[in-house]
């Protein structure tokens, strides 16, 4: 059969989709190739195919078991021959399927990277006639990228082993730092590389500040969704099962998954997604990469992912079938405090600072008012039109704007005068004259612009420079040092006008009330509340609520004091705890409300 006659005949396809058959002639003429294409474009097909018109075995390396068990059983049940090897087997299984590979019974086997890198597998392998190897889910690969995994680095071996086999690497996502990762650590030979469009033409994106905990707004949006599939991912295992619950009293069939479960309650709970017993899973980043199930309808975040390559993936489950499929992330200022502070625990290095990037990146994101799809393609390289009517933005383009033009040249004024040689925070500080020791010794309070930009808070600032960062007026260098751009000129000489959102430079301020009771309080301000506990607990070797109880802990997060007069009105809090354990919540108080 040819390539048409074998993708009608296998995969029930009259016409290869755009790029496809580009692809599988580069792989049937033994040429290397990185294709990069969005989840739902039909990657697997470019490789599964042109296995089937060739002799020998293709051998596919995979990330999750469940992604192979799901590949595995689709080509079976397409007639084609497909085996996995994992730890899922019995020794006799695994002798077996070692037997039907020896007699070219097999043509495609999924293994993970790990068993790959073995030294019995490996030399197993070498007795094997291989047409190519399969690195699916390739920027796991990548040092810089936002899945990585040490055993996929270890590919690097493949073609020292292999010299003479065609690699061919898929991905979704990857930028072109971590394409370049790919490229170099696979040791591709004069590779075709294949990007698609990043647009998700049936993928309709909408972001939204967070209001408390977000279930009120998650239910809002569900209730548009009745008995349909989708995923909501949560923060943290707790918040997966405590919404998992919730949800289970408003009458929804849904489920919690972690990775903190037992093995057999993951497998039952994916098990009755995929087959439709339940809608909706609520779970953690653990749960997705392995979903085959091309009828989710709807992906909801409860939280700012880490990063856009995350968001990116993560929304890329739903609507794998073409038709439309909504999406809707929730965020707050706390989600991007809370993200920054595990960062910064980490030991310096050139990743810690790509990890501050990306975090600033998903949260320009979050905020932003321009075509969602358009941002994500330009973060990928890609270039397109705005969508028109598939994000908030474009739907909702002219909501309530204000006319920031002079702020805008004031910032970008303060930006060239201190010679475009400074960060973001040290300009801001410039324009809002502050006293810091090393504005005075540079002298930079001699310049024109010191002290212009007092009438806005240093978050209405960094809103404003967000907007010039998302017009491409401004960019940003090493060491995160701002510089002008062409469009950033023309606006500093008047040439251009600049609006935002009149909601971004909103000051939104804590009401400060006595409480008496918490069926209602800031949740994620009393997560941070309680983790600085534990931490002076520790320090101090007591009990956390030696320190202070839960009910004191709701209180601050309702109040947010900012000073002792203020603070020793909470439940609890005296004289003395205030003098052992006040300063430092008034200090997190204050990095709270400033962020």
């Amino acid at each position: 059969m040819n390539k048409l006659e074998t993708l009608q005949h296998y995969f029930g396809h009259d016409s290869f989709r755009e790029q496809q058959e580009e692809v599988i002639d580069a792989v049937l003429n033994g040429q290397d190739l990185l294709m990069i294409l969005p989840t739902g474009g039909g990657k697997s097909l470019c490789y599964q195919l042109p296995s089937l018109l060739m002799s020998g075995v293709t051998v596919v390396i995979s990330p999750l078991l469940a992604l192979m068990h799901d590949q595995v059983v689709a080509l079976q049940g397409n007639g084609i021959s497909a085996a996995m090897l994992s730890s899922m087997q019995t020794l006799e299984e695994s002798q077996q399927i070692e037997q039907q590979l020896r007699a070219n019974e097999i043509k495609l086997l999924y293994v993970a990277p790990e068993r790959l890198m073995n030294n019995y597998f490996l030399t197993f392998l070498l007795d094997l006639n291989i047409n190519f190897f399969v690195v699916d889910e390739a920027h796991c690969v990548s040092e810089w990228g936002h899945e990585f995994r040490e055993h996929y680095r270890m590919l690097s071996q493949l073609k020292i082993s292999f010299p003479n086999s065609t690699i061919a690497a898929f991905t979704a996502t990857a930028t072109e730092m971590v394409r370049e990762d790919i490229l170099n650590n696979l040791r591709l030979e004069n590779p075709k590389v294949v990007t698609g469009s990043l647009f998700r033409k049936n993928l309709s994106i909408t972001a939204k500040h967070r209001q408390s905990d977000g279930r009120k707004q998650l239910l809002s949006f569900l209730n548009e969704h009745q008995k349909e599939a989708g995923i909501v991912y949560a923060f943290s295992r707790k918040q997966t099962e405590t919404t998992a619950d919730y949800l289970k009293k408003q009458g929804f069939k849904v489920a919690a998954y972690h990775a903190g479960l037992p093995t057999n309650v993951k497998n039952q709970v994916f098990k009755e997604f995929v087959t439709d017993e339940i809608d909706i899973v609520v779970a953690t980043i653990a749960f997705g990469m392995g979903i085959d199930k091309s009828n989710i309808r709807f992906v909801v975040h409860m939280n700012l992912p880490k990063t856009l390559e995350n968001y990116y993936q993560e929304i890329g489950r739903a609507g794998r079938d073409g038709l439309d499929a909504k999406t809707l992330l929730l965020f707050s200022t706390q989600d991007i405090v809370q993200q920054k502070s595990f960062i910064e625990e980490l030991p310096d290095s050139p990743y810690k600072e790509n990890a501050f990037e990306k975090i600033n990146t998903i949260s320009r994101f979050s905020n932003s008012e321009s075509c969602r799809h358009q941002q994500i393609a330009t973060y990928f390289n890609d270039n397109i039109e705005a969508c028109g009517d598939k994000c908030d933005n474009c739907i909702n383009p002219e909501q309530n704007k204000i006319d920031i033009s002079t702020d805008a040249q004031k910032l970008l004024s303060a930006i060239y005068r201190t010679n475009q040689s400074f960060g973001l925070q040290y300009v801001v500080d410039v324009l809002r004259g502050s006293k810091e020791q090393r504005i005075l010794s540079n002298e930079h309070d001699q310049l024109s612009v010191y002290g212009i930009g007092e009438h806005h808070s240093k978050p209405q600032w960094l809103s404003i420079a967000d907007k010039l960062l998302e017009l491409g007026a401004v960019g940003i260098g090493e060491y995160k040092v701002y510089h002008l751009k062409d469009r950033g000129v023309n606006i500093l000489k008047g040439k251009e006008k600049v609006d935002i959102r009149e909601s971004r430079l909103s000051v939104t301020k804590v009401k400060k009330k006595k409480v008496d009771y918490f069926d209602d309080y800031e949740v994620e301000i009393f997560d941070l509340f309680r983790t600085l506990r534990k931490e002076i607990a520790s320090a101090n070797k007591v009990p956390p609520y030696v320190v202070f109880s839960d009910k004191t802990l709701k209180e601050l997060s309702n109040t947010m004091p900012s000073n002792k007069r203020e603070m020793l009105k909470v439940h609890g809090i005296g004289q003395v705890k205030f003098e052992r354990y006040g300063k430092e919540f008034l200090t997190l108080i204050e990095k709270i409300s400033n962020a």
